[in-house]
């Protein structure tokens, strides 16, 4: 299968720079996997797709402020790190920019104790490729306490503008810390929306699944199947796990909120048949595209992708590239925003 089949022209002026004021205040496009039909609604309209019996399930992962802009002792000249996950102790796989200037053994500052002395230090340990580097900190105090005082929020590198409250990158019910980038799709949601369908009789557990490299990078390959995920970790606890169990021996409809969401699940299924599913945690490299078979999920809220990303392909699993790549070009000619700070799509 050619990556090109995942292709399309997506004009500049379409990608969402910043939030919409009201969370809930997006679009939603609903396709059907049934048809293929598009509809066009706003996201309050979701709570009509959803029915008493579904189970909603979320990923409750936080994005750290996980960007640090610091310097290069010796030469003072300026260095970008982004932290994509922590290794063990203090040392984290990172991000690099200039990645060419770090090699192994580079000493790295950031930030200023009033003393003239840098907060946090760092040393290059190991590169990786296209960037990748391995750091371990030096300092004083509680590294999260320092991060949370020196970090910025990862923001993707197609988001131009900066973003003045830090808590719009997160989703309302983000709980555990680790993830380099937010599960967009849940940016949608208010407290009050997900009472609102609590209420009309919809089941809401959650996962976590810390998001990481991959989010990040490219394909470098041309066929689809020559393509290798990078592992992120995920946790299911027990709680959410009975749901999974009693939604699916009652025949109700799993929809998972974001492609994080829908890999973890995928990634349950594949190590337990539905009635023995129980709490587990590990790190999975599932990368899901046309061909695939779901076992837990039966319909997923997504937002809009890059051409190209692994996320398309998903998609495209879920409900066939055909119909997919039909909905997208309607979401063009009628100026969706896509993307990260864009708008959402429902497919059941």
């Amino acid at each position: 299968m050619n990556v090109n089949d995942f292709d399309f022209e997506l004009p500049e002026q379409l990608i969402a720079q910043t939030p919409l004021a009201d969370r809930t205040a997006s679009r939603l496009l609903t396709l059907s996997r049934a048809t293929g039909e598009a509809g066009h609604h706003t996201f309050p309209y979701l709570a009509e797709m959803l029915q008493a019996g579904d189970t909603l399930i979320l990923n409750d992962t936080r994005v750290m402020p996980a960007r640090l802009m610091g310097v290069k002792s010796d030469t003072g000249a300026k260095v970008e790190l982004l932290l994509l996950k922590q290794l063990e102790g203090d040392r984290w796989e990172t991000l690099a920019k200039p990645g060419k200037r770090l090699k192994v053994g580079a000493q790295l500052s950031f930030g200023d104790d009033g003393n003239g002395e840098p907060l946090l230090r760092a040393t290059v340990v190991a590169e990786g490729e296209m960037g990748g580097r391995e750091i371990e900190f030096h300092y004083e105090g509680i590294f999260n306490e320092l991060l949370d005082r020196l970090g910025e929020m990862p923001l993707p590198p197609y988001i131009k503008e900066r973003l003045d409250d830090r808590e719009r990158y997160q989703t309302v019910y983000a709980k555990h810390e680790g993830s380099a980038a937010a599960p967009t799709a849940g940016l949608h949601f208010t407290k009050e929306f997900l009472a609102q369908l609590q209420a009309k009789g919809v089941q809401i557990g959650y996962i976590t699944l810390h998001v990481g490299l991959g989010t990040f990078r490219p394909m470098s390959v041309d066929t689809v199947e020559e393509h290798t995920m990078h592992s992120e970790y995920y946790e299911l606890s027990e709680e959410t796990a009975a749901m999974l169990r009693d939604a699916k021996a009652r025949g109700g409809r799993i929809v998972a909120v974001g492609t994080t969401s829908c890999r973890t699940l995928e990634t349950v299924a594949s190590r337990f048949t539905y009635e023995d599913i129980r709490a587990c945690s590990g790190w999975t490299d599932i990368f899901i595209f046309p061909g695939y078979e779901f076992k837990l999920v039966n319909a997923l809220l997504t937002n809009f992708h890059l051409p190209k990303s692994t996320l398309v392909m998903l998609v495209s699993a879920l409900a066939g590239r055909s119909a997919v790549m039909n909905a997208y070009k309607e979401a063009i000619e009628q100026e969706y925003r896509f993307f990260s700070f864009g708008d959402a799509m429902f497919i059941y």
